[in-house]
């Protein structure tokens, strides 16, 4: 569900005091979006395409399957048939395991 060499490539990249920042903003952002989203929504194309790269970004790879292929469907005018609530589901188990994996990995 996470892609942990992602998510040490990231840590590379911005450095440990920033990688603390960065997944907090990503964290708090998609937060915000999350709980909004609702099927067939104007808007919900978007959306997911926001939540899809931030996903990318810190290795939420199963959930930017999902926010992807909802992404496509909404552009195809499908957005009602789009499921939000295994987004939202799929998202919860992610961040649950990404804390987990990093708390983990601080630890070992």
């Amino acid at each position: 569900m996470i892609d942990w060499s992602r998510v040490s490539e990231l840590r590379a990249e911005v450095g440990d005091e920033d990688f603390a920042e960065v997944v907090e903003l990503f964290l708090d952002e998609v937060d915000g979006v999350i709980g909004t989203l609702t099927p067939g929504a104007v808007d919900l194309e978007a959306q997911l395409h926001f939540l899809k790269g931030s996903a990318l970004n810190l290795g939420f790879d199963a959930f930017a399957d999902l926010c992807h292929a909802g992404e496509a469907a909404a552009n195809a005018g499908c957005g009602s048939q789009v499921d939000v609530s295994l987004i939202q589901d799929t998202y919860a188990r992610a961040r649950a395991e990404f804390a987990n994996g990093l708390e983990t990995r601080r630890a070992g």
